[in-house]
């Protein structure tokens, strides 16, 4: 009986501390899987609330808690904005920043192109901690507790898989790939995943730092990978879009656009049995994620860099053009469309009923209800 009743709290601690609220989009892609689904509901044709200009254009993602907006901009500031657009606090790293921040527990993980990895409280901005790595860092850090310890993890273009602790940022170990480690690691049971430069799949055991296994898919991967269970999505360089089954380490299932074979940098997003992603071809596909079968397309107008993002039964998708677009998710027709004007590179934070999205042309950009 006890055994019975461990088993269920386990399982709704776990579900717990995953659940993304509807208030929230504390990581890049919504959650620790990397699955880029929002639980919120927004309208069908969101209005344009405000604008709030930083000193240079934007290639980082917003993230959300705590009714806090946190962007980073390529003038090298965190800023911490409220629903309204007001500024709270700003932070200067003294780099670039490309990467999207990361909230957990009221502190914000982020990285410069300085390889620096900064520690700051979400209510004032200051500096908790800083960690440093051997080169730049261009994606989100993400997290797991276990045993009372939070660990933060990030990769970076040293090739390393740098794992610290929240609190105090002292390193608890380093896994070095063969190549630059341009996106985010998915989390999944305590074991950290990501689609190296190098052409492997590696599964990383966060407690240890030890190699879990590692999976050749051939090429460069840019984005980062969507994982739920014992599947792993991916995209690839060469145009390729796949399956990898863990437990076999094989590639369930590909798909590539044998006309253009243009490279996919966009992270899938996964709901129920449909996997969608993004390529630099101008189109979002939505595949059924079993079999790879394409269910449709929709033709964005411009190369799309940004990672599409689920809500309720619409999908969210901007491009390079400025275009930020919302197509049905049962078909791809579209919904509701906004051209901002400035290049789109990184996927909106939608919380609260709002899309917040930075743009190239250095605003941040929230729509709503007025």
């Amino acid at each position: 009986m006890k055994k019975i009743i461990y088993t269920i709290l386990s399982i709704w601690l776990t579900f717990n501390i995953n659940a993304q609220p509807k208030d929230s989009w504390p990581i890049f892609r919504g959650d620790q899987n990397l699955t880029g689904v929002s639980k919120t509901k927004i309208p069908t044709s969101p209005k344009l609330l405000w604008t709030f200009e930083t000193a240079d254009n934007i290639k980082s993602a917003p993230v959300v808690a705590n009714g806090k907006v946190v962007i980073g901009s390529t003038d090298g500031v965190v800023y911490c904005l409220d629903f309204k657009g007001k500024l709270l606090w700003k932070f200067d790293t003294g780099n670039t920043i490309e990467a999207p921040a990361l909230i957990v527990n009221g502190t914000v993980y982020i990285g410069n192109l300085d390889g620096m990895l900064y520690a700051l409280d979400l209510n004032s901005g200051d500096k908790k901690w800083e960690y440093e790595c051997e080169n730049q860092i261009i994606g989100s850090a993400n997290w797991w507790t276990e045993n009372g310890t939070t660990y933060i993890f990030v990769g970076s273009y040293d090739y390393y898989l740098h794992c610290v602790d929240a609190k105090t940022g002292s390193l608890k170990w380093k896994y070095e790939s063969d190549n630059f480690i341009n996106g985010a690691a998915a989390c999944e049971n305590g074991t950290a995943m990501f689609g190296g430069c190098d052409g492997f799949l590696h599964l990383v055991d966060i407690a240890t730092g030890k190699l879990v296994k590692k999976i050749d898919v051939a090429t460069y991967v840019a984005g980062s990978i969507t994982v739920e269970g014992n599947k792993a999505y991916i995209g690839d360089y060469d145009g390729r879009f796949f399956q990898v089954d863990i437990t076999t380490d094989k590639t369930s299932w590909v798909w590539e656009d044998k006309n253009t074979k243009l490279q996919f940098i966009a992270s899938p997003v996964l709901l129920g049995n449909k996997v969608l992603t993004a390529n630099y071809n101008k189109y979002l596909y939505c595949f059924d994620k079993n079999t790879g079968e394409k269910l449709w397309e929709y033709n964005t107008g411009k190369h799309v860099e940004a990672s599409p993002v689920i809500v309720n039964d619409k999908v969210i998708v901007a491009n390079m053009r400025g275009d930020l677009a919302m197509v049905n998710l049962s078909d791809g027709k579209l919904v509701w469309s906004y051209e901002i004007g400035g290049q789109i590179i990184s996927n909106p934070a939608v919380a609260s009923g709002k899309i917040f999205v930075g743009a190239y042309d250095g605003n941040v950009y929230c729509f709503g209800e007025n």
